[in-house]
C-alpha cells in the first residue's frame, strides 16, 4: 500500500492539471470573422487580433486582397453575396462577431461605374448581414469612411456633422450604415461604424502592407514617385488658405486603425450600444508637409507637378476624435507624419528589392 503523503500528493497534483485544463479552455481563443481580411486594413486588423488573443478568419474572394497577407488565421474564399458559403463558413467558426471591410473603395471609379459600387458595397452587405441575422451573429463592426460628410461647411468634423455624401462610394456606405440602424431596431443586431479619415502607413514590422499597383491616395503615391514607379506627383491646387496654399488633411496610421477595431470588438462583447465613430488624429498635415517629410525619409528627390484643383476639395478636412477616444479608450500611437511615411516607404523598397537609401532608386 502506498504511503499516504503519496496519495494526497497525486490527488494535489490531479487537482491542478484539472484546474489547468479548465483555465486553459476558459482563454480558448474566440473566433472573429474579418470580410475584406486580405485586404490592406484587413489583413492589418487580423494581425492585431491574433496579438490580442482572438482568432481572425479573414473571408475574402481576392479580387482586391491578396492571399500574402492572410498570415494570423486561416483564409476563407468567399463573396460576401454569397449567402450559402456565408453560412457554412458561420457554422464552421461560430465567430462571436464579424468586421466588415469586404468594399470597392475608389471614389472616381465609383462615379464611372456607379452599379458595380452599389451592388457590391451595398447588395452585398445586405446579404452578409441578413445572412448574420438567420445565423444569430449579434455583433458588427462596419468600416466606413469620411466620405459620407461630402464636403463639409467646417474644417474639424464631429460625428453630428451632415451625412450629405456627394458620389457612389460616399453614398454606399452611407446606405450601408442606415441599413445597420434598420437591422438594430428590427433584429436586435448592435454595431460599431468607424468612419476613417485618410489611411496610410505600413505594418511596423513590415510583415504587410498596400500591395497594389495603382494607387490613389496621396502618400502611396508620393512614394512610387521616389521610386522612378510613377513619373510625378500631381498637386491640386497650391491657393487654399492654408499657411502653405495646399489642402490639409488628417492622416492615420494602419496599425491605429487596426487597434480601434479592436477596442470597438471589446465595446461591443462588453454589452454597449451601437455607436458611429470617427477616426483620425485630429491634426492636419498640407500636401506640401507630406512631400517635404517624403523626401526626408527617403532621401531622394520627388518630382511635383502643379494641377488645377479638384472640384469640391475643401482647404483643411480633419476628424474630431474625442468620442472614440473617451468611448474606446484609444488613441493613435503611430500616426505622425514620420512613422507613417518611413513604414510606406520601407514596405515600399522591400516589395521592390530596392534599398530605401539606393541611389538607383526603382531598379531591381
Amino acid at each position: 500500500m502506498k504511503p499516504l503523503f503519496h496519495i494526497k500528493k497525486t490527488l494535489i497534483l490531479t487537482i491542478v492539471l484539472c484546474i489547468t485544463a479548465s483555465a486553459w479552455c476558459a482563454v480558448e481563443k474566440k473566433n472573429v470573422l474579418i470580410t475584406g481580411g486580405a485586404g490592406y486594413i484587413g489583413s492589418q486588423t487580423c494581425k492585431a487580433l491574433y496579438q490580442a488573443g482572438y482568432q481572425p478568419i479573414a473571408y475574402d474572394n481576392l479580387s482586391k486582397g491578396h492571399k500574402e497577407l492572410v498570415k494570423w488565421g486561416p483564409l476563407e474564399i468567399g463573396d460576401i453575396s454569397d449567402r450559402q458559403m456565408l453560412k457554412e463558413v458561420i457554422a464552421k467558426y461560430n465567430p462571436v462577431a464579424v468586421i466588415h471591410f469586404a468594399a470597392l473603395k475608389a471614389v472616381g471609379e465609383s462615379v464611372a461605374d456607379p452599379a458595380k459600387y452599389y451592388f457590391n458595397n451595398v447588395y452585398g452587405t445586405l446579404v452578409l448581414l441578413d445572412t448574420l441575422r438567420e445565423t444569430g451573429i449579434k455583433n458588427v463592426i462596419f468600416s466606413s469612411t469620411a466620405a459620407v460628410y461630402g464636403i463639409p461647411e467646417i474644417s474639424v468634423v464631429t460625428e453630428e456633422s451632415a451625412v450629405q455624401p456627394i458620389n457612389p462610394y460616399g453614398h454606399s456606405k452611407a446606405m450601408v450604415e442606415q441599413i445597420l440602424k434598420d437591422f438594430e431596431k428590427a433584429y436586435g443586431l448592435r454595431f460599431v461604424c468607424l468612419r476613417y479619415f485618410n489611411a496610410a502607413g505600413a505594418d511596423l514590422d513590415l510583415e504587410i502592407g498596400e500591395r497594389g499597383n495603382d494607387p490613389k491616395n496621396l502618400i502611396p503615391i508620393a512614394m512610387r514617385v521616389i521610386a522612378k514607379q510613377q513619373k510625378e506627383l500631381a498637386i491640386f491646387g497650391n491657393d487654399f488658405e492654408t499657411p502653405d496654399g495646399t489642402a490639409i488633411r488628417d492622416y492615420i496610421h494602419v496599425a491605429d486603425l487596426a487597434d480601434a477595431h479592436i477596442k470597438a470588438l471589446e465595446y461591443l462583447l462588453n454589452g454597449n450600444p451601437s455607436i458611429i465613430l470617427n477616426l483620425g488624429t485630429g491634426e492636419g498635415v498640407s500636401v506640401m508637409e507630406v512631400v517635404k517629410e517624403a523626401q526626408t525619409v527617403s532621401h531622394s528627390p520627388l518630382p511635383t507637378v502643379l494641377a488645377p484643383r479638384r472640384e469640391g476639395d475643401p482647404p483643411h478636412l480633419t476628424a474630431d476624435c474625442s468620442k472614440a477616444q473617451h468611448l474606446l479608450h484609444w488613441t493613435p500611437q503611430h500616426s505622425d507624419l514620420n512613422t507613417i511615411i518611413s513604414t510606406e516607404w520601407r514596405w515600399l523598397c522591400q516589395l521592390l528589392h530596392i534599398g530605401p537609401n539606393s541611389p538607383h532608386l526603382g531598379t531591381k
